[in-house]
């Protein structure tokens, strides 16, 4: 090029870069405490010769690591995790193509960046090393400069994509736990219409689990069902005052209104692609079902009934039954639990009675640690607080 040629650009450019990096590099050492760690490589050949060569050529960087086969390739990555492979081919047993083909194979290797380095220099090797996954290919006998340049580029694209896999993580954890506080916030508002403090919806979401992990739930699964509960009386939002917190009974109009909060609840939460939401609306439409089919709001019966809802279906009367609420007093434990068990086959699915009665103890913690009580004494301190 005239004027200034692309090797004096390119040099301008790294040396700027290299300014950069040595700010970066101080302030890292001074986060640090001036602890620097070495990228570690993965040094595999047959050839001790070889992994002489390449030692030589990237020690002063790098912290090695060396296998003679592709055995103890495999066998050394199941323990450690390097930064970067070094690969030969041409080994006896297994050759760099198949430690490379299993390393792929496997979600915990898959994205550690593979370098072929070896003597098959023919298109078709090159073709089949990428095939297999390898981000880069160098033929022997290697340029030390070209291997500490091509080591230096895929190690920085390695931390560039593990720094934004990071953040991607950090995000969604941030965007899940948002999401789980809207649900509970959402769900202590409707009780918050009939329920001082709202924490009726914290115990029976905590009851509900236990239950479900007692009943056989995967971890994850009643973890969906914690966080989905909450929500079961959304509709409630929906229901006035003046039935909401009559001190006596409901007339036959007033019942009619108050069950149209399981369909109200439903509506709240509309068509969403959340499995979450999926869930919580499903539970909000139907936790007031029983398991013989006199329960509304469409008397759906047995195992029609989906189980997550019968399971919220015995912690939230459970609940309901032990706290006051503005028109009855609280029952005692003993009264509570044998109302469900002369109830199971009735309201409730049996199996999940027996598994209520499996989990009441980690249950009755639940209760006295969310006790209605010692909340209100938390809000009156608060109250007075200045």
């Amino acid at each position: 090029m005239p004027g200034i040629n692309g090797y004096e650009v390119c040099r301008k450019l790294k040396d700027d870069l290299s300014r950069e990096r040595i700010v970066e590099t101080r302030l890292w050492d001074k986060t640090m405490m001036n602890k620097i760690v070495l990228h570690n490589i993965l040094v595999v050949d047959d050839v001790e010769t070889n992994v002489d060569i390449l030692v030589a050529i990237l020690s002063d960087d790098y912290d090695i690591s060396v296998a003679l086969d592709g055995p103890s390739a495999l066998e050394y990555v199941a323990e450690e995790t390097p930064d970067l492979i070094l690969l030969d081919i041409m080994m006896p047993g297994i050759d760099g193509y198949e430690v490379c083909r299993q390393l792929k194979a496997n979600i915990s290797t898959r994205n550690i960046p593979v370098i072929f380095v070896t003597a098959m220099g023919e298109v078709e090797d090159e073709a089949k090393g990428f095939e297999l996954g390898a981000v880069d290919y160098i033929t022997k006998p290697v340029s030390p400069p070209i291997v500490r340049a091509r080591v230096r580029t895929h190690l920085a694209l390695y931390d560039q994509n593990r720094e934004l896999e990071r953040k991607v993580r950090q995000r969604t954890a941030e965007l899940y736990a948002t999401r789980q506080e809207i649900i509970r916030r959402l769900g202590r508002a409707a009780e918050f219409k009939d329920n001082e403090t709202g924490l009726h919806v914290v115990r029976m979401s905590y009851y509900a689990k236990l239950i479900a992990q007692a009943a056989g739930f995967s971890a994850e699964h009643a973890e969906l069902l914690l966080n989905a509960a909450p929500m079961h009386d959304i509709g409630k939002i929906g229901i006035p005052d003046k039935i909401l917190r009559k001190p006596g009974k409901l007339d036959a109009e007033e019942w009619e209104v108050m069950q149209r909060h399981t369909t109200m609840g439903a509506e709240i939460l509309g068509a969403q692609p959340s499995e979450l939401l999926q869930m919580a609306k499903m539970i909000a439409l139907t936790h007031h079902e029983k398991w013989n089919g006199k329960g509304y709001p469409e008397g759906l019966a047995g195992e029609v009934i989906p189980i997550e809802s019968r399971i919220v279906a015995i912690a939230d009367v459970f609940d309901a039954l032990t706290n006051e609420r503005p028109y009855k007093k609280a029952w005692s434990v003993e009264d509570a639990v044998a109302l469900i068990q002369r109830e199971s086959g009735e309201h409730f699915d049996p199996m999940l009675v027996d598994a209520f009665l499996k989990a009441l103890p980690g249950i009755l913690e639940i209760k006295d640690q969310y006790a209605e009580s010692r909340s209100r004494s938390i809000l009156t301190l608060n109250a007075k607080s200045p």
